[in-house]
């Protein structure tokens, strides 16, 4: 039921997103750039959403994401570095540059990880982005130092009114990257459980690890080349479907590609209606809403906690303490 109405919410999307723009809708405009750009906006939101859920079953934590790893961080600079150096790339050379990129910047942050003596749920996202930030200001000083901070900036900010017919087609690769997660949903949902745990259950720790780094890295150096940035959806996106669904990733990795396709297309469809004709790059949008729901995810964690001991000093303590 549930996936069902999420292929009707993105159908909808899809067909209110292909209508708006400033051009005129004709028959050249229509498949030159609407349907290129919505179909870019459904495997970059799908293929995303899906990496923050591998990246929360492998680190086993709900507030983890590859933006809040170092791992976009990580592929900016990897791309800067392209720029400073062989500029001429072509696109796919380019994707594979970031993917190594954001490879590391994962393998970086999973390593200060294990070292990480607490695993508290907000201590772990805290230590990845003063990782991320770190790799974003040694980023940002080489570009400013070059002059190549606004060509950085076009590939930190996520912005799909750039995406052209010929110019997309290689987030079919990243979405079928993501696609892996799924055939191999069942090992990462048993990792997810610890590695002692998995390990006893037979199951081959280091090669999970190895798929899923890959998987992120590859989905994330794509994404960086062909839209930029996408804040907080690898975040949101899971942590919503576990609490309609629980954590079985067979269950949720469909659910998660349309919550994050959905989300990319309202996303989208807000940032160029809201000042028509002109537009907000995709990623304001998403970051003032991810941000929100973040915010709101780690108040929601930490309430229970907090209440709990003002719950033991409700009505019938009070009455005892009263008797006493």
């Amino acid at each position: 039921m549930l996936i069902v109405a999420g292929v009707v919410c993105v159908a909808a999307l899809a067909t209110v997103s292909l209508f708006v723009g400033v051009a005129e809708l004709d028959a050249f405009i229509l498949f030159a750039s609407r349907v290129p750009r919505t179909v870019a906006l459904i495997l970059a939101g799908a293929a995303f959403a899906i990496t923050g859920l591998i990246m929360q079953l492998l680190t086993r934590n709900r507030f983890v994401e590859p933006g809040t790893t170092g791992a976009t961080d990580a592929a900016s600079l990897a791309l800067l570095a392209v720029l400073l150096t062989t500029p001429g790339l072509p696109l796919w050379a380019k994707a594979v540059v970031a993917s190594v990129g954001a490879l590391a910047g994962v393998a970086g942050f999973l390593a200060l990880v294990r070292r990480i003596p607490s695993r508290s749920s907000v201590l772990v996202p805290v230590v990845g982005l003063l990782y991320g930030a770190v790799i974003g200001a040694v980023t940002t000083f080489i570009a400013y130092r070059t002059d190549a901070l606004q060509e950085l900036l076009s590939w930190g900010v996520g912005d799909f009114s750039t995406v052209l017919r010929g110019r997309y087609e290689i987030l079919f690769l990243a979405a079928a990257a993501a696609a892996i997660a799924w055939f191999a949903a069942d090992r990462f949902t048993l990792a997810g459980l610890g590695e002692d745990t998995a390990r006893g259950l037979g199951l081959h720790t280091r090669g999970v690890l190895a798929l899923g780094v890959g998987i992120i890295a590859v989905v994330t150096g794509i994404l960086m080349v062909v839209t930029g940035a996408l804040p907080f959806l690898g975040l949101i996106a899971p942590n919503i479907v576990s609490r309609l669904i629980g954590d079985n990733m067979r269950r949720a990795v469909p659910l998660v590609a349309l919550l994050g396709a959905a989300l990319v297309l309202l996303c989208d469809i807000i940032g160029r209606v809201v000042r028509f004709p002109y537009e907000l790059p995709i990623s304001v949008v998403m970051g003032v809403v991810g941000g929100v729901v973040f915010l709101w995810m780690l108040l929601g964690t930490a309430r229970p906690a907090d209440t709990a001991g003002t719950r033991r000093r409700t009505p019938a303590r009070r009455r005892r303490e009263v008797v006493r």
